[in-house]
């Protein structure tokens, strides 16, 4: 399955769901001063945007040392989307899992990995390099732009859930999954293709 960058941008932003992430963000920002919340922000966004960059550009050398094929990365990656689709979808129970200790100011863990950089996140970018690698500056650009729009959207969480409303918010995070889901099942279905024809 090729992208263009707007389909990649598109992509990555489903996979990062900055507005599926405003409760847990929310929760976990309670404990830190308000006048530190937008910097905590914009710093596990850099950090998660790190993160998921040093995989984009070793994603072929990670492949080849785990000898896993293309095919493989993009029938496991749909699967992992297809998960966190049908978790967007139907709700999750485990949120709590991401807590931290009160009074304590997140650091990496849990809001730049694995809230942003997660494992779908993580096949995302693997998979976007190792495809298409001619084409890795507009992955950056993709990623750079789907990360920039994550910020804001935490920055101005407060602001967002307040205009909109936990139910908005809500139906919006479950049109998103099923946008997110179409993707997974076209990715599973292009790897099982190229697995069996043997196409390029």
């Amino acid at each position: 399955m090729d992208h263009s960058f707007l389909s990649a941008f598109v992509l990555l932003l489903l996979v990062l769901d900055p507005l599926g992430s405003l409760p847990i963000f929310i929760g976990i920002m309670r404990e830190v001063p308000k006048e530190r919340r937008a910097w905590v922000a914009l710093r596990e966004v850099g950090i998660a945007f790190l993160v998921l960059f040093a995989f984009m550009f070793l994603g072929g050398r990670f492949l080849e040392l785990m000898h896993l094929s293309e095919r493989s990365l993009e029938v496991a990656g749909g699967v992992i989307l297809l998960i966190i689709a049908i978790r967007m979808i139907f709700g999750s129970a485990g949120d709590s899992a991401y807590g931290i200790e009160p009074g304590r100011e997140p650091l990496i863990f849990p809001l730049a990995v694995p809230l942003l950089a997660g494992p779908s996140a993580m096949a995302t970018v693997l998979l976007l390099a190792s495809r298409q690698p001619e084409r890795i500056f507009d992955w950056i650009g993709a990623l750079t732009a789907a990360m920039v729009v994550s910020g804001l959207t935490l920055v101005l969480a407060d602001r967002i859930r307040k205009l909109l409303g936990d139910s908005v918010v809500s139906a919006i995070e479950k049109l998103m999954g099923l946008v997110l889901t179409a993707i997974a099942v076209e990715m599973v279905l292009a790897g099982l293709k190229r697995y069996f024809v043997g196409g390029l």
